[in-house]
This record gives structure tokens, sequence and C-alpha cells, in this order.
């Protein structure tokens, strides 16, 4: 996900560091946009070096004439590839020209050529904002969907005490989250998500693996730091790009993934294993590369099951949490099958995977499944990954709600 952030000018700019930062902390990458008054509070440097982007501070940039041009459609690319543009803080003048249809510079110009969301987060003196024409502007803004996160209300820079406050940078990101379809309904908890296939070795150069690119578990992780999850990421060898703000552990084999669970697993309110670990490893891997000699025979040994094991813990050790999620990847029987693996783990939830379907699943980008509960089995229709991992949070959040409701243990507690 991509969020143009546009910053004019105010002393609230300062803030808009916050505002990157937490974004980041959610997987989501942020262009910025400054006003030229902006760069007057804050130095553009300062959001590059936070954000990891170029800042766009022009309309126009200076150098060759194919720069100047792609300088000129510069604004047309970013309003194609942003999924939100949240302006904070928003002066009065960027309102009014919101409003207006004025585009002068790259901010106001950006907001005309979007079709993406937009939300604006005032700050200005009291009596800019109680203006007829600031109220005026908003009230139109309002109507063509734009969200309006209201100032708060205390000291402001300018002396005087009354509405007119940037919001806090927490609740600007969870509005816009919230804009976005992604509650903060996991924030301040831990989430351990397990992607990718293992890879066991047979020799230095061979090895027994699975079709399992790691875009299920990718998607999960990410959806859950949209969320407002811290999540823990224990990876299998795949040729993805993990969130920057996940905690990422890669392992090769089915005992390392096993143990980088298990080492920080009573860390996580919530473990999600999506990750395709191989049943077998080679009992006796070769130490030099075995050559070409006709048939060759290799003896395997069964790797442990890591979601089991986390299930005989959690059981053993009369806790309730962290909930528990696996994956199964069936071809035949299937639901029969997920529901054995229900029982047979103690876990709270499969996710059935058909993998005899050659559009989705394995190495796709999109995925269609069946969460099976101990109540019965939801139906997930086909869609995006993400999507995909959005429900299964949903499912999970609604899991763990009805078992505290019947533990009895407020959601502001520890659960054990």
């Amino acid at each position: 996900m991509k969020i143009a952030l546009g910053v004019s000018g105010g002393i609230a700019a300062y803030k808009a560091a916050e505002i990157v930062r937490q974004l980041q902390e959610r997987g989501i990458s942020v262009q910025v946009v400054m006003t030229a008054a902006a760069q007057e509070f804050v130095r553009p440097l300062t959001f590059a070096a936070l954000s990891g982007e170029k800042v766009i501070t022009d309309m126009f940039g200076s150098g060759t004439e194919q720069s100047n041009l792609d300088s000129a459609i510069e604004h047309i690319s970013v309003a194609q590839s942003i999924d939100a543009l949240l302006v904070a803080p928003a002066t009065a003048d960027t309102l009014a020209k919101f409003a207006q249809g004025i585009a002068n510079d790259f901010l106001s110009t950006l907001y005309l050529a979007t079709t993406a969301p937009v939300i604006v987060a005032p700050a200005m003196n009291i009596h800019m904002w109680e203006h007829p024409a600031t109220q005026a502007n908003l009230d139109i803004l309002r109507r063509r969907g734009v969200t309006v996160i209201e100032p708060g209300s205390g000291y402001l820079a300018c002396g005087m005490v009354g509405a007119g406050r940037l919001a806090e940078p927490e609740e600007i990101v969870a509005a816009t989250l919230q804009r976005l379809g992604s509650a903060q309904d996991l924030a301040g908890e831990t989430v351990l998500v397990t992607a990718g296939p293992t890879h066991e070795p047979i020799d230095p150069v061979r090895f027994i693996g699975n079709r399992s690119s790691g875009k299920m578990g990718y998607a999960l992780a990410e959806a859950a730091l949209r969320r407002g999850a811290k999540v823990i990421l224990v990876s299998g060898p795949t040729a993805l790009q993990p969130p920057s703000a996940a905690e990422t552990i890669f392992v090769e084999t089915a005992q390392q993934m096993r143990a980088a669970v298990l080492d920080r697993w009573e860390r996580a309110i919530l473990i999600i294993m999506a990750a395709a670990v191989a049943d077998y490893h080679v009992k006796n891997v070769s130490p030099e590369k075995i050559k070409r000699k006709g048939a060759t025979e290799l003896q395997l040994e069964p790797n442990p099951d890591i979601l089991a094991d986390l299930g005989s813990l959690r059981h053993a050790s009369g806790r309730q949490m962290p909930m528990l999620i696996g994956f199964a990847a069936e071809t035949e029987n299937l639901l029969e099958n997920a529901r054995a693996k229900l029982a047979n783990k103690r876990v709270d939830a499969i996710v059935l995977n058909d993998v005899s379907r050659k559009d989705i699943g394995f190495d796709a980008d999109r995925n269609e499944v069946t969460i099976v509960t101990p109540d019965g089995a939801i139906s997930v229709p086909e869609g995006s990954k993400l999507g995909i991992a959005q429900r299964i949070l949903e499912v999970a959040l609604r899991l763990r709600e009805q078992v505290m409701l019947s533990a009895n243990v407020s959601t502001g507690g520890t659960m054990l």
C-alpha cells in the first residue's frame, strides 16, 4: 500500500514526521509532497530520510529537457499509484484550493488528478478555522467524499486557545486506515506468521522443496501490520521482499523454522502457520555433491509438525492464547481432511486450500479458501491474497472474542 502525504505550511508541519513513521510501522510506503510554505518549517531532507523516498516539492524539476518532461507528468503517475492522499497539516489555503479546484502547485494538482480516497487534517488559527469561508470549503469537500479529521482544541502556536490544533498523529493514522478499510483492531498486539516453503538439503547443491511462493504468508503479515499489529514473520526461502516494518527471521529447513517459532511463540496473541513446511527431510545428507550414476535412493525421515507442537504446548500450559491458525493444502476429501487436522493439532482454525486448481493458490496472486472452525466452515470467495488475508484476520479476531467472552476475561487484560 502506498499513501501520498501532503504537508502544507504551518507550525504543525513537524508532526507530519511522526505520521510518516507510524504509517511505515504498518507496512505502508509514503510519498511525501510538500508545498513551498511547508518547506519554511521543515526541510525536505527530513522526510526523505524518514520515508526513503524522494520528496516532491515542485511541479517542474530543473535539469535536462527529459527530466523537466518527467516532472511535468509526475503528478499523474503519482495520482495513479497511490491508495490514498492524506494532507496533514491541511491549511486554510490548501483547503480553499481543493474546494475551488485551483491547481497551482504539485499538491493541489495531485488532488485533482487522483481518484484515490482523500483525507485532510486541518490545522490553523481558531479564527481561520471558524471563518465562514473555511467552513464553506470544508462543506464542499465533505460533499465530495473527502474525509475531514477534525482539529483538536487547546493552546495554539499563535498564543490563542481553542479549536485549530492538528489532531494527534495516532488519530490521523487510524482515521486514514479506517477510510481504507483497515481497522486498528490489532494495535498493540503481536502476530506471528510463517510463510514460504522449507528446503531440506540432499547434498550441497540439491534440496527437497515445494511450489510455495510465500505470497499468502507475506500478505497475512502485511494485513496484520495494516491493522496495527507488531508482526514477526518467519520466512522460508522466497523471492519476495518482506514488509519493512515486520521483524523477519529467514530460515531454510523445517527444523530451523520450528526453532524460530518456538523461541517466539509466547510473545504472540495470534499465530498463523501459512508456511508449506516439508513433511520429510533426508536422513543422511551427503557432504559432497552426489554424482549422476543411475538410480539413487534417498531415505526420508518425518519432519516435526510445528503447528501440532504449538497446539500441544498451549494445551499443556492451560493457556487459551495465542490463537492458532494453520493451513491445509489438499487435493481430495477437502473438508474431511481439514476437520481432522483441526482436531488432531488442537488449533482454532484451519485455512483450507484446494491446491488441485492451477489458477489460484501456489505461486498465484489470487486465492480462494475455506476457513474451518469448530463451529463450521466459512467460504471465502476468490480474491487477492491480501483480501483473503484480511478475511482470515477478521475470523481470527471473532474467534478470539468468543474465547475471551467464554472465559469472562476483559479485552484489556492478559489472556492466559
